[in-house]
């Protein structure tokens, strides 16, 4: 009689085995050009091309084990993980207390956080952590909430949300330089003018919706790109705008003279001076956009806005002017990216077409997806993720020692950036914050699963 043996551990390791090479193998084919060959340019205006197989055989092995240790370890762990969880009996228990107040927390954090950077490395040592880590990724969050007041609770889809933020930096270069208005001044009209451009967008595409408004807003935003590079006379084209003011604290500047914010305040001066005080500028106008959006969408406004986005012809229905509710939904998106790009350009001292391409669009539209459309915290979580890991990417010296002197971590940013997108929405599909919490609500205020909101009730 023959004696029957489980043969579980040797096919799930057999499949493991397969699906690792063929993995390695799609990655070879993808990689091979982009990894496996790079073009340079010698004296003499030829084109050389160098091979870098090292590279690529790294690569497509972490793709290949990659691969083989998820179906034989972790797959099987997630699905018994998830056998648990449904056989388990459903129980309410109160989440932790650092959970229930993430938000304030984290809000105290960020108030604090230049104090701690220079306590620990100094003012001198602080720019980079306060600039690019700080003041960057602020931007981004404060453009990805006002995009996700059209996305995340209109749904109107928008690939041309970069306009806004150009037309806000270039209205406070141009009337900065022109006229010498202040950066006070310029900020509110700055977001004025982009609401304007944002009523003007939400007109022709009131009767467009899905792929149709994509393919419209997408155009708009490459129009006016165009536009910022052949209006020469106005725009300075490709060379842009430069010797943009700086913003000022009640009138003092930050600069080494007599009369400038280090003399006034019996400080020493330092450059950081002005990093510091442009990223409590940004934290304040982020919180002002996510205090806008949650008190917006608890008013009438807000509500249609969620109604437009679950169903247009039912909103209809119901009597909701969907004319005024899209145009609202624009104007009041925009009105964040104008803010946001007036900073912008008080910040940088320069603006160009080149910082408002359709990338820009792109990433800010990729933060709302993967961070929750409609949930604020997660979006600022994908802002933290997205943006602070491209900016790490420049500190990591010791890749070179892995992949070669000539490997330059930074210029892979996209490709791991699109590589953490697929990650992202095979692993959390609604994304990073997969709930919500309701607008209005019955006796008892709850967190909703994303995956209900189609049946209105997120």
């Amino acid at each position: 009689m023959a004696v029957q043996t489980n043969s579980r551990p040797d096919s799930l390791f057999g499949r493991a085995l397969r699906e690792g090479i063929k993995s390695g193998l799609i990655a070879l084919g993808l990689f091979v050009l982009i990894i496996g060959f790079r073009t340079d340019q010698n004296i003499n205006n030829q084109l050389i091309l160098t091979q870098r197989w090292g590279t690529l055989a790294i690569l497509v092995a972490i793709a290949a084990i990659g691969r083989f240790l998820y179906v034989c370890a972790l797959e099987p762990w997630l699905s018994e993980r998830k056998m648990k969880k449904a056989a388990a009996p459903i129980t309410h228990k109160e989440s932790a207390f650092w959970i229930r107040h993430f938000s304030q927390f984290g809000i105290a954090f960020l108030f604090v956080y230049p104090v701690i950077v220079v306590s620990l490395v100094g003012f001198q040592g602080s720019l980079k952590w306060v600039d690019n880590f700080g003041v960057q990724i602020l931007i981004y969050i404060m453009l990805a909430w006002g995009l996700n007041i059209v996305v995340g609770l209109a749904g109107l889809l928008d690939l041309g949300y970069v306009a806004f933020y150009a037309v806000g930096a270039y209205s406070y270069a141009l009337l900065s330089s022109y006229y010498g208005f202040s950066f006070w001044l310029l900020l509110p009209m700055a977001g004025i003018f982009a609401a304007l451009w944002g009523i003007i967008l939400g007109f022709p595409v009131l009767r467009l919706r899905g792929d149709y408004l994509a393919i419209v807003t997408l155009a708009f935003g490459e129009i006016i790109r165009l536009v910022l590079v052949n209006w020469t006379d106005v725009t300075k084209g490709t060379f842009g705008i430069s010797g943009i003011a700086k913003a000022t604290f009640m009138g003092l500047h930050f600069n080494a003279s007599k009369d400038g914010f280090a003399a006034y305040w019996g400080l020493k001066f330092s450059a950081s001076h002005y990093k510091i005080f442009l990223y409590y500028v940004i934290l304040l106008l982020a919180l002002l956009t996510a205090w806008v959006t949650i008190r917006m969408r608890k008013l009438p406004i807000g509500r249609a806005w969620e109604a437009l986005r679950e169903d247009e012809i039912a909103c209809r229905a119901l009597g909701i002017n969907t004319t005024t509710t899209k145009l609202t939904a624009f104007a009041v998106g925009a009105m964040f990216g104008g803010f946001a790009g007036s900073f912008f350009a008080a910040r940088q001292g320069f603006v160009s077409p080149e910082s408002f391409v359709f990338l820009e669009s792109a990433i800010i539209l990729a933060i709302v997806v993967l961070g929750g459309m409609g949930s604020l915290k997660g979006i600022a979580i994908a802002a933290v993720v997205m943006i602070g890991g491209t900016e790490i990417l420049r500190d990591l010296g010791f890749l070179k020692s892995i992949f070669g002197p000539g490997f330059t971590p930074e210029l892979y940013r996209m490709l791991i950036f699109g590589l953490a997108m697929v990650v992202v929405m095979v692993w959390k599909p609604r994304g990073f914050v997969g709930t919500r919490e309701p607008s209005v609500f019955l006796h008892k205020n709850k967190h909703v699963s994303g995956t209900l909101t189609k049946e209105g009730q997120g």
